[in-house]
């Protein structure tokens, strides 16, 4: 049936209205200047626990951050409900500015970045002297990544009753990094985490290790009210650990001012994020006698600078062998 005439005009004709369409876009943005600060605690599927005035609150990532994810350790702004009560959901509004970021992928061919914690002044990274062996390669790519992102390293060296630490601190010792050296029974009655919190006191320190290290063990001594996780064991065959954390953790340090981060056990630290130009930085005694190498050097070739550099004086050769040993972990498995 023919509703309009032979003569019609766009008046004539009936819209159905649009409401998307119909609706005024703006790029102007709310800057939502009365947000509470806050810190992201954990994250678990699109949740995040942020600690806000003292209190607990669950919050999800705004829209209109987009892609950009908060991660343990974020100061970030919150709006909505904040009360913390149960049932109840704030809005994460607004990341601030990161002072570190420690960031790590599955291995060096995979591109796919995993942010592990944001803000962290330092990393304890956490390895057993034996049952399992120590993994010299998998300590430097985390110091690889510690560098990079701006957070200071700091060594834990378990089950020094198994094994002497001597051999694995002189393969360090030109680095200059704080250590501490803790047994089986230290964990248990409580001496390790007393020498370790005097490395942590004012300070927001990651944990990492592989699985079967006690890197949980430690952490639920230095934070005894929030015990983290049952604590694994060993497997005799394999010598591998069973993960016992299935996610970071940031937990207050008791009576002391700091933070503990607590991290997944990792089996492999990949490093296809870092431009190895940068690990440089980290050694300030060698980082001048770079002007004088050939561009893109990798500093490890034949007509690098810094070999001369070295034997003028400037710098201890002991210094050079671990940039170069640092430098050359992309290039080798964990394992090797």
């Amino acid at each position: 049936m023919r509703r309009y005439g032979k003569h019609t005009d766009e008046d004539d004709i009936r819209t159905r209205p649009n409401r998307r369409g119909n609706r005024p876009r703006t790029n102007i943005r709310p800057k939502h200047e009365d947000a509470a600060e806050g810190m992201v605690l954990t994250v678990d599927r699109g949740r995040l626990t942020c600690l806000v005035e003292g209190r607990t609150v669950m919050a999800m990532k705004a829209r209109e951050l987009g892609r950009k994810a908060a991660v343990v350790g974020d100061r970030v702004a919150l709006v909505g409900d904040l009360s913390g009560a149960k049932d109840t959901l704030a809005r994460i509004v607004r990341i601030e500015e990161r002072t570190s970021l420690l960031r790590r992928t599955a291995d060096d061919d995979d591109p796919y970045e995993r942010v592990v914690v944001a803000n962290a002044d330092q990393l304890a990274i956490v390895t057993a002297l034996a049952d399992p062996e120590p993994r010299p390669r998998l300590i430097d790519r985390c110091l690889v990544a510690a560098y990079d992102g701006g957070l200071e390293p700091f060594l834990v060296l378990t089950k020094s009753d198994l094994a002497p630490p001597d051999k694995l601190l002189e393969l360090y010792g030109a680095l200059d990094i704080p250590y501490v050296v803790t047994s089986r029974d230290e964990l248990e009655n409580g001496d390790a985490a007393d020498r370790v919190r005097e490395q942590l006191d004012g300070r927001v320190t990651a944990f990492v290790g592989h699985s079967g290290v006690g890197k949980t063990t430690l952490v639920n001594a230095l934070v005894p009210k929030d015990r983290r996780r049952v604590t694994g064991h060993v497997n005799a065959v394999t010598g591998r650990g069973r993960h016992t954390t299935t996610s970071a953790l940031a937990l207050p340090l008791g009576e002391a001012d700091g933070w503990v981060v607590d991290t997944p056990g990792v089996r492999s630290f990949g490093l296809a994020h870092i431009d190895p130009s940068r690990v440089i930085h980290a050694f300030p005694d060698l980082e001048p006698g770079t002007e004088g190498c050939p561009r893109a050097c990798s500093h490890d070739e034949p007509d690098c600078a810094l070999d001369a550099w070295v034997a003028e004086g400037h710098a201890d050769p002991a210094r050079l062998y671990s940039l170069r040993r640092l430098l050359a972990t992309r290039e080798r498995r964990e394992g090797d």
